[in-house]
């Protein structure tokens, strides 16, 4: 996923002329960070008519079809308030598609501009360990970028609690019975989203624009 860390804004205006009747639509939203959770959130703050009630609609759709795709590296973005403050119409020109156009270019300008960050799934790990074991489990986790939240003794094992990037998972029953002679076992689940390091996403970008 991505998603904004800041509030931006920018405006879109897609014109086109092609002998006849052109299409002509302009928008200036507002992109803020939504709270966790909300999802995609849109506001329509229009006052006076300068963009038509019927166009609110294909605003929306714009945007939410901008969402999808990111801005850094193809991911749908997380958690995001969109606001229509602005914008101009055509009395002639004016359609639903060029309003549509014109609000993903808004988007995608604005999320340009509000700092956009990868975001990477995070699982909550819990390894049951043979004490004997537990070491070498944690210095195992640990090299997974992960973090040991929590660690409870029960009947000569130890049930270990962690945070850990799913990228870093692969393989990881493997390692763990590799690690513990087969006497350990894990489970996981999706946990939530959290910004990358700076090198991971990199990687990730980089690879995705290949």
């Amino acid at each position: 996923r991505e998603a904004l860390p800041r509030a931006a804004e920018a405006d879109g205006r897609y014109v086109k002329q092609t002998g006849g009747r052109g299409q002509y639509g302009h928008v200036k939203l507002r992109v803020a960070p939504g709270q966790p959770g909300d999802g995609f959130v849109f506001t329509n703050d229009i006052f006076g008519g300068a963009v038509p009630k019927e166009f609110i609609g294909s605003i929306e759709d714009g945007v939410r079809e901008a969402i999808t795709t990111g801005v850094l590296a193809g991911y749908a973005i997380e958690n995001v308030s969109v606001t229509l403050y602005d914008g101009s119409s055509h009395d002639v020109d004016s359609s639903e598609l060029a309003f549509k156009i014109a609000a993903s270019m808004a988007f995608r300008a604005a999320a340009r501009r509000a700092s956009p960050v990868l975001l990477e799934p995070v699982m909550k790990v819990e390894v049951v360990v043979p004490e004997a074991y537990l070491g070498d489990v944690i210095a195992d986790l640990n090299s997974r970028r992960g973090k040991v939240k929590s660690m409870e003794a029960r009947g000569g094992t130890q049930i270990v609690n962690g945070r850990v990037p799913l990228a870093e998972m692969f393989g990881y029953s493997t390692s763990l019975r590799s690690a513990t002679q087969g006497r350990a076992t894990y489970t996981m689940e999706f946990k939530h989203y959290a910004e990358a390091p700076k090198n991971v996403a990199d990687a990730v970008i980089t690879a995705r624009g290949k």
